[in-house]
């Protein structure tokens, strides 16, 4: 099994930037693909982003594409979101999470292993 730790949440004001890490245990980060999931209030769990096991394929939900930007460093086990002009609609608990199988997919039902989220809050 694999372990995940999100890092980087906190209060921003509209417009700024905020990058989220998850740590992942082990030494077999390279065989999941990773993704990005966002909860906000009253809401149900949302896809923000996926990547494929050496980060050559990509998702980006529409609601931040061309905002926020998911990579992955598999030397350092570590998955990133970069999000830049950042609006109150973002605020959220942000989770990682990690698909043993290799396919991309936005559904969170298809991903096996969570993080504990952290929390981004987006002021107006």
């Amino acid at each position: 099994q694999v372990q995940l730790e999100e890092s980087g949440g906190g209060l921003v004001q509209a417009g700024g930037s905020l990058r989220l890490s998850c740590q992942a245990s082990g030494r077999t980060f390279s065989s999941y693909v990773m993704g990005w999931f966002r909860q906000g209030p009253g809401k149900e769990r949302e896809s923000v982003a996926a990547i494929s096991q050496y980060g050559g394929n990509i998702y980006v939900a529409d609601s931040v594409k061309g905002r926020f930007t998911i990579s992955r460093d598999n030397a350092k086990n570590t998955l990133y979101l970069q999000m830049n002009r950042l609006k109150p609609g973002d605020t959220a608990v942000y989770y990682c999470a990690a698909r043993t199988r290799p396919t991309i997919t936005y559904d969170p039902l298809q991903y096996d292993y969570w993080g504990q989220g952290t929390r981004v809050t987006v002021s107006s």
